[in-house]
């Protein structure tokens, strides 16, 4: 399918098909699924790698693997969103800083912090849900950033976000729910639905600040929602999971 050929090509590192700049709307259908699959990757690394390495070097291997997987394109975003939002006082001029390829201190200082908490959370996984968060969670924080492609203008005329507003529709979304609904449920049973709601609640929190500092939402800044909301689902996850092992209750494990 096309459409899911050009989620996979922007979304990851794998060139299965080439991505321009007109209507990759439809392809926003299949981002939780490209979540899926790439949590499905970093459990068959953590699998492996547990079994010679001790768990802080489980957990800077797949903060790597997750960087080399997706072309570090949301952490990427997430670098210039710091430095955008924080470095000016108005949209238009936040607005430039976000086009300049220099790093400043915002970004160095939010990238140090994000990647130091993922490093701790994915190292403290409790083992009997490790497999099963691992693979949701890329999966929810796509659906999270989804949805603020859906409910936030985009504060550009041009750019690749605003590519992702052509040939959109709310059938995309109902699509992206099930597939997220369906593996947080399936995965992780009645939790993994709440972690998904945290992942949009905070998406949806974070693109209204954001929309409000700008105007609107940036292709840099749909990668930093995804950042928090993968931060925010292993948080709350390892969270809940150390608290209430009992929580934990799906067929399929």
């Amino acid at each position: 399918m096309k459409d899911l050929r050009l989620a996979i090509g922007f979304l990851t590192a794998f060139p299965v098909a080439p991505v321009g700049e007109a209507r990759l709307g439809p392809s926003r259908a299949y981002f939780p699924l490209v979540g899926i699959a790439l949590g499905g990757v970093l459990a068959g690394l953590d699998f492996a790698a547990s079994q010679v390495l001790p768990p802080q070097v489980v957990g800077a291997l797949l903060v790597a693997a997750l960087l080399i997987l997706t072309r570090a394109l949301h952490t990427e975003g997430f670098l210039d969103a710091c430095d955008g939002l924080f470095g000016a006082y108005s949209p238009s001029r936040r607005l430039e800083i976000l086009r300049d390829t220099h790093v400043g201190a915002f970004a160095v200082i939010g990238g140090a912090a994000l990647l130091l908490l993922k490093w701790s959370l994915l190292s403290g996984i409790p083992a009997e849900v490790r497999a099963a968060l691992l693979a949701a969670f890329p999966c929810l924080s796509r659906f999270g950033m989804l949805s603020t492609m859906a409910s936030f203008r985009y504060a550009r005329e041009q750019g690749m976000g605003a590519a992702f507003q052509a040939g959109a529709s709310w059938r995309q979304i109902a699509l992206a729910l099930v597939t997220a609904m369906a593996a947080s449920g399936l995965l992780l049973g009645p939790a993994g639905l709440v972690l998904l709601a945290a992942a949009v609640a905070v998406s949806l929190g974070l693109g209204r600040w954001i929309a409000g500092m700008l105007g609107g939402m940036t292709g840099d800044t749909y990668g930093a929602v995804n950042e928090v909301a993968e931060v925010t689902v292993l948080l709350l996850g390892v969270a809940l999971f150390s608290l209430f092992p009992d929580l934990y209750q799906t067929p399929l494990w």
